[in-house]
């Protein structure tokens, strides 16, 4: 039984490499000599630094990914996106009112979608990205947030948008709104905010600073026998 790998031939920005099949785009791009030092984040398909642009040569279609979690394909063509311009608007979250006027105010490009659903095939969560920023036109700000809550924020979405819409930070802004102004307060959160603000909490805090820089074991220790809450 023969122990050779399995090879796959792709193209990191526009240069040929021959790396296991097996292997993720991220480390793929590792095995080829790259020392990823930004766009590789959590390496485990949760924080969106490594959203990905790809095509399978022959094929037409341009597709996205994030390199993390995609595995390699022969004939792949790839370039990395660790970044993309989203547009974000400033606003005091204090100050703004949970009104449809508010999406108007500060990302009127929503009423441009052309429902072409690029941003929602684009999606590497799988999310029905069309349908969520359709209930930010409308204004209906908790669904928006229930449907987005999974957004990591990687950009695909909006690169292949024709209307040049910035669905992730539309996302930020309906769940914030649903989380500041529509769903009902938590008491005992509130009351824990109040301890922390009154600084009740330094002196733990700087007990467990001091402790990051001596025994590591301490504060497993005290982590692993932890109360929890019933």
């Amino acid at each position: 039984m023969s122990d050779k790998k399995e090879m796959a031939t792709i193209y990191l920005f526009g240069k040929k490499y021959e790396v296991p099949a097996e292997l993720t785009v991220m480390n793929a791009m590792e095995y080829a000599g790259y020392q990823l030092k930004r766009g590789c984040g959590c390496r485990n398909g949760f924080c969106g630094a490594c959203a990905t642009i790809y095509r399978i040569k022959g094929q037409n279609q341009l597709k996205t990914c994030l390199a993390c979690s995609q595995k390699v394909e022969n004939d792949m063509y790839i370039a990395t996106l660790p970044f993309f311009p989203l547009v974000k608007q400033i606003y005091d979250i204090n100050k703004i009112k949970p009104e449809q006027a508010v999406m108007m105010q500060l990302y009127p490009e929503i009423y441009s979608c052309v429902g072409c659903n690029a941003c929602t095939r684009a999606c590497p969560q799988s999310l029905n990205t069309m349908q969520y920023i359709a209930y930010a036109q409308r204004g209906d700000f908790a669904a928006c947030a229930d449907a987005s809550f999974d957004c990591i924020m990687c950009g695909c979405c909006s690169s292949r948008c024709p209307a040049g819409i910035s669905h992730p930070q539309v996302a930020e802004l309906a769940r914030r709104i649903n989380g500041k102004y529509l769903q009902p307060q938590t008491q005992h959160l509130l009351d824990r905010v109040a301890e922390i603000d009154s600084g009740a909490c330094e002196e733990a805090i700087k007990k467990f600073v001091e402790m990051s820089t001596g025994d590591k074991e301490q504060i497993k220790n005290l982590y692993n026998n932890r109360e929890i809450e019933k």
